[in-house]
């Protein structure tokens, strides 16, 4: 049984690498990378992985400074949420890429599937086991999603996207059973094409996340959201972002604990949470398209927006995601309000 505090406060995946570990400007002005993207890193093997252990020990400790409730490891290890699990299972040609079309309408480079998708050996089950050591407080550890890592490849083996998402899901189902056995409290499938490929999900993204999820004991959540803001709908850009989901009542159907709802920049309606009733909702409460610092009271009022439509018992509190695209001073300013704004919504439930 995960043991946190009413209104627990946690961080949704990245948080801000450090620049002696990774070339930020490249890193700001590309696409999440769908392959291997190595030209990153600007610590050479073989004293890398060293540097990212040191990166994820400072995530921890700031996180725990500040005061959040549900630990993560700040994804120092990864060149984008989805590309280090994606790129390590076997089917995937090691020769040449796919193209995909990504949510922004650009061809991007990704995995082409060229044989059937398999894990043969753990991935992430050694961060699990380092994070779960270094810190006292609960943990969670993120994976990209079945349906996620099907929409971002190229098919050329199946015989169509379901039945790839089906071996996907075989292949994250034990990747998250590893990382309950390294320790790990909650496990994150990181799902945002369920938003951006709707009609699709429609069809076999219900199916595929169930299946990742069969046989599994622990808490599990699901991140689904309209894209990094610092990348589709930064400062500066026409295009806001839509007040709603194509695809979220659908989750209630699912075997997932917590849906993960980015709401602070799309001035989410609250209301619409009220399509979960069975689900725990980590909800987004720090508008990440700015480097502007939410008071506590405004994050405060946020989440009793929230308490409209949800028992305080059933929300977690949370960013927005894409934290990795803002310096570590602001993101420690805003997390620090984060928890101060959740302490005085919690103080007024007693």
């Amino acid at each position: 049984m995960l043991n946190h505090p009413v209104l627990p406060t946690t961080i949704v995946g990245s948080y801000p690498q450090p620049d002696w570990l990774i070339d930020r400007e490249r890193l700001n002005h590309s696409l999440p990378p769908r392959v291997r993207a190595e030209t990153l890193w600007r610590i050479p093997e073989p004293w890398l992985g060293e540097a990212q252990e040191a990166a994820t020990l400072m995530a921890i400790r700031d996180q725990e400074e500040v005061g959040i409730d549900i630990i993560g490891d700040g994804e120092m290890r990864r060149e984008s949420y989805s590309n280090r699990l994606a790129t390590a299972l076997s089917g995937i040609d090691s020769e040449k890429h796919g193209t995909a079309i990504d949510r922004t309408g650009k061809a991007n480079p990704v995995p082409l599937v060229s044989g059937p998708i398999r894990r043969l050996a753990p991935i992430e089950a050694q961060d699990a086991a380092f994070l779960r050591r270094h810190t006292k407080r609960p943990v969670k550890l993120t994976l990209p999603g079945p349906f996620t890592m099907t929409q971002q490849a190229e098919n050329g083996y199946y015989p169509d996207g379901r039945a790839m998402a089906m071996d996907y899901a075989d292949a994250v189902n034990a990747e998250i059973k590893d990382l309950f056995a390294a320790g790990v409290d909650v496990v994150q499938l990181d799902e945002p094409y369920l938003q951006a490929r709707a009609d699709e999900a429609q069809y076999y993204a219900i199916e595929a996340i169930n299946r990742a999820l069969d046989g599994v004991e622990g808490t599990t959540a699901l991140h689904i959201c309209f894209g990094y803001a610092m990348v589709h709908h930064g400062a500066g850009s026409t295009k806001p972002k839509p007040k709603a989901y194509d695809f979220l009542a659908e989750l209630d159907a699912s075997a997932i604990d917590v849906i993960s709802v980015e709401a602070a920049q799309p001035k989410l309606d609250p209301a619409i949470l009220a399509e979960l009733p069975s689900k725990t909702i980590m909800y987004g409460v720090l508008d990440l398209s700015t480097p502007e610092v939410e008071t506590p009271e405004i994050v405060a009022d946020r989440i009793r927006e929230a308490l409209r439509y949800v028992d305080a018992k059933r929300l977690w509190i949370a960013p927005d995601c894409g934290m990795k695209y803002h310096s570590r001073h602001h993101s420690l300013e805003k997390l620090k309000a984060m928890v101060d704004g959740a302490a005085i919504v919690r103080a007024e439930l007693k």
